[in-house]
């Protein structure tokens, strides 16, 4: 959207905070959520069994506080993801990219922006959201109630709703 504006008609972003923003006033990963992290110091990452129960616990830590958290559901689609992978090393490795540079940055977003965003959003508190749909002008900013670090399936009508108002 920033590279080839003309290529994108909106932009949808979920759970996220903006690059190229200074973010140092906003609130930081909760205390818990970094507890849990730390914890995947001690998985060992070839273990099958051992990646899945970190990963369900993972889901747990940043799902929603208004639905309930549904452990079966949870665990069969991890460990179909960490089957068809071959591993979650690649499932995960998001964190390792970098930005576009600081040629591009979100202020630079000339395309419509929708921002949706949890209300407690462990990883990125809704005050990341909230910058986020700042910097843009234009930008529109949907709460989801309760909702954590994820989509919950119970959120996905007003989700769905929301996108297809928008673009």
């Amino acid at each position: 959207a920033l590279k080839y504006p003309e290529r994108v008609s909106a932009l949808t972003v979920v759970s996220s905070s903006p690059l190229g923003v200074d973010t140092s006033g906003l609130p930081g990963t909760s205390e818990a959520y970094r507890e849990h992290s730390a914890e995947g110091a001690d998985v060992d990452w070839s273990n099958r069994q051992q990646v899945i129960d970190f990963m369900v616990r993972d889901a747990r830590a940043i799902a929603s506080t208004l639905h309930s958290f549904d452990s079966e559901r949870t665990r069969a689609m991890i460990e179909e993801d960490y089957d068809r992978s071959g591993g979650l090393a690649s499932a995960t490795n998001h964190f390792l990219l970098k930005s576009g540079g600081p040629e591009r940055r979100i202020r630079d977003l000339t395309v419509p922006l929708l921002v949706i965003h949890g209300t407690t959003d462990p990883l990125f508190p809704i005050e990341h959201g909230e910058a986020l749909t700042a910097a843009v002008a234009g930008g529109r900013l949907v709460r989801i109630e309760g909702g954590g670090h994820e989509l919950h399936r119970n959120d996905w009508p007003h989700i769905v709703e929301a996108i297809a108002a928008f673009g």
